[in-house]
């Protein structure tokens, strides 16, 4: 498991000011917060917890991406979830003492803020918010894992891509169409969206080839007809 490395850091960039579960904090509690974490920075690839491994640590992602994902028995991968600034991994083992069934893997340098969970019980047990914002947040994604699993069996591999361009932050360009950046590379979305890398291939190819998108390299692409796109989603 990742060693936690001390790093500085601004006050005005505080970690936890980014992280649902303390955004109903005054800033005084926030920077409070802040004095218990631990910063760490990861490397693009660094593995931050194994499978069985005891972690007994909150992660708060600051900057970057991590990968949580399973290995099958026959050794293949499937990325369950990518995990964005602001967004935290490790809650279970603290409300559940078990051990993760998964990996967490950096996609990208970056750094996190990691709480031991005896601090973690001390801040719930200070803050109440805090333990009500993680169960919305195990809340929200076992939604979006029912939803995941809806559509692995009754929409096709179109309606998932669809979906999963749509779903990408996105800014408005000034001849109204919307650019997406790809934040994995296309392996990876194919695994994220249970399918294999020469069907994604296709089904971008097939998207661009009916005017709905614009690829622009391996990461860019603009999403020229929203209609056409929400109608696949749907």
């Amino acid at each position: 498991m990742l060693e936690v490395t001390d790093v500085t850091q601004p006050s005005d960039d505080l970690c936890v000011a980014r992280v649902p579960l303390f955004q109903a904090l005054t800033h005084e509690e926030q920077v409070a917060v802040a004095e218990l974490a631990k910063p760490t920075r990861v490397g693009r690839g660094d593995r931050i917890y194994s499978a069985g491994d005891d972690v007994s640590q909150l992660m708060v992602v600051h900057t970057g991406l991590l990968k949580i994902s399973r290995i099958s028995a026959e050794g293949q991968e499937q990325i369950i979830r990518v995990l964005e600034s602001g967004e935290f991994v490790g809650e279970s083992a603290f409300l559940t003492g078990g051990r993760p069934d998964h990996f967490a893997t950096a996609l990208e340098a970056g750094s996190m803020c990691v709480f031991r969970h005896q601090d973690v019980g001390v801040l719930i047990a200070r803050h109440p918010s805090i333990g009500l914002r993680m169960l919305q947040g195990v809340s929200r994604r076992l939604e979006q894992t029912e939803e995941r699993l809806a559509a692995a069996t009754s929409v096709e591999v179109g309606g998932r891509l669809a979906r999963y361009l749509i779903d990408l932050r996105t800014h408005r360009d000034t001849d109204g169409t919307v650019t997406v950046r790809l934040p994995l590379a296309k392996k990876d979305i194919a695994s994220l969206l249970d399918t294999t890398p020469e069907t994604l291939s296709r089904g971008l190819r097939r998207l661009q080839d009916s005017g709905v998108i614009d690829q622009r390299g391996s990461r860019t692409v603009r999403l020229l007809d929203l209609d056409r796109l929400l109608d696949l989603a749907e």
